[in-house]
C-alpha cells in the first residue's frame, strides 16, 4: 500500500503492521531474539484485521470501494487476459477515454472485455474523465459488443463509476438516449453477458452497461441509483452540511453487494482478501478471473432461446415484493 493512503477505519491496523515490520527490522539489524513478541504482535493483528473488516458499515464499504489505490479496469485486463487488443471509438463522434475495451483470452477462452477507467494519477483520471462516460462512450460499448456477438464472443464487463458524466455536451448529444438504447440492445445481444461491479456502480453510468445474465459484485463495491452523498443533498437539503449525512443515506439506499444480493438484484457476490482489493490486487483478478471463467462457461451451454429468455426473465423478476 502506498505510503499514507488509507481510510480511517484502517488506521489501526496499518500502524499494527508497521510496527510489527519495525520489530522485523530491529531484530535482524540488532541480532535481537524478538520472535515470540513478534508472533503476538502478528495474533492480534490478525483478531484486529478480523474485528475491523467483519463489521464494516455500509458507509465504510463505498469508502473501499473508492479506495485510490483500489484495482481499476485497466489493471484487471492486464492481470487476467492475454492477447488483449483495444479497440477505439463511437464511429460517430470521438473515443471516450473514459471507457476501454477489447478482446482478448481469458485463458484460451476469446472474450470481449470493457468496462470503465478511473485513472489512477491526477493525469489519468483527467484523461479518463474519473470513470464518467459520455454519450460516445455507452455507444463504443454497443458497437464493441455488437461486434462480440456478429463473432459469437461472450462478453465480459467490469463496472466502476461514479456516474455518467453530467455535463452540457453529454446531455445535448443525447446521454440519456445512448443509456437507454444500450439497456435495450444488450437485453437481445445473443452472447453470454457476465457483468462484474468492481468499484462503484453508480446510477445509470453503470446500467448503461449493466445488462447481463450474470451479475456479480466485489464484497465491497457498491452499486445503486443515487451515490450516499447525492441522495444526502436531496433528502437533507436544508441542512447546514448535508454530505455530513452520507453514511445515513447510506443506510437508507442499501447499496451493498450483500443487500443486493439479498433482494434478488444480483447473482453472486465475489470475496475480496482481508482489508480490500487494494491489498492484494493479484490475488483479487484471480478471484475474478475464477468467477468469470465459471460463469461464462456455463452460459455458453445454454442454447440461444434459453439464454435471452432466461436473461429477460430476469429482469422482469426484478422489483416484485409481497406485504
Amino acid at each position: 500500500m502506498g505510503a499514507g493512503i488509507y481510510l480511517d477505519f484502517e488506521k489501526p491496523v496499518i500502524e499494527l503492521e508497521k510496527r510489527i515490520d519495525q520489530m522485523r527490522e530491529l531484530a535482524s539489524d540488532e541480532n535481537l531474539e524478538l520472535a515470540k513478541e513478534i508472533r503476538l504482535l502478528e495474533h492480534k493483528l490478525e483478531k484486529l484485521r478480523q474485528d475491523t473488516f467483519s463489521r464494516l458499515t455500509r458507509w465504510q464499504r463505498v469508502q473501499l470501494a473508492r479506495h485510490p489505490l483500489r484495482p481499476c479496469t485497466a489493471e484487471y485486463i492486464k492481470l487476467m487476459t492475454t492477447d488483449y487488443i483495444a479497440l477505439h471509438g463511437d464511429r460517430t463522434f470521438s473515443d471516450d477515454r473514459a471507457l476501454i475495451g477489447g478482446f482478448a483470452k481469458i485463458d484460451s477462452l476469446p472474450v470481449l472485455i470493457l468496462g470503465q477507467q478511473k485513472g489512477r494519477t491526477t493525469k489519468q483520471k483527467l484523461t479518463h474523465n474519473f470513470g464518467m462516460c459520455h454519450p460516445e462512450g455507452y455507444r463504443k460499448a454497443l458497437r464493441l459488443m455488437e461486434i462480440a456477438a456478429r463473432c459469437g464472443r461472450p462478453i465480459v464487463i467490469l463496472i466502476d463509476t461514479p456516474g455518467a458524466f453530467p455535463g452540457i455536451g453529454a446531455e445535448e448529444r443525447g446521454q440519456a438516449e445512448a443509456i437507454a438504447r444500450n439497456i435495450r440492445d444488450m437485453a437481445a445481444l445473443d452472447v453470454p453477458i457476465v457483468v462484474v461491479i468492481v468499484g462503484e456502480g453508480a446510477s445509470g453510468g453503470a446500467l448503461g452497461i449493466g445488462i447481463g445474465d450474470r451479475i456479480l459484485m466485489l464484497e465491497n463495491s457498491w452499486y445503486s441509483v443515487i451515490s450516499p452523498e447525492g441522495c444526502a443533498a436531496i433528502l437533507w437539503k436544508d441542512h447546514p452540511n448535508p454530505i455530513q449525512k452520507a453514511p445515513e443515506a447510506a443506510e437508507a439506499l442499501q447499496p451493498t453487494a450483500q443487500d443486493l444480493k439479498e433482494s434478488g438484484i444480483i447473482d453472486d457476490i465475489l470475496p475480496e482478501p482481508q482489508g480490500g482489493a487494494h491489498r492484494h490486487p493479484e490475488a483479487q483478478s484471480r478471484i475474478v478471473k475464477h468467477a468469470v471463467l465459471s460463469h461464462v462457461r456455463e452460459l455458453m451451454a445454454w442454447p440461444t432461446t434459453v439464454l435471452l429468455k432466461k436473461r429477460h426473465e430476469k429482469y422482469r423478476r426484478m422489483g416484485k415484493f409481497t406485504e
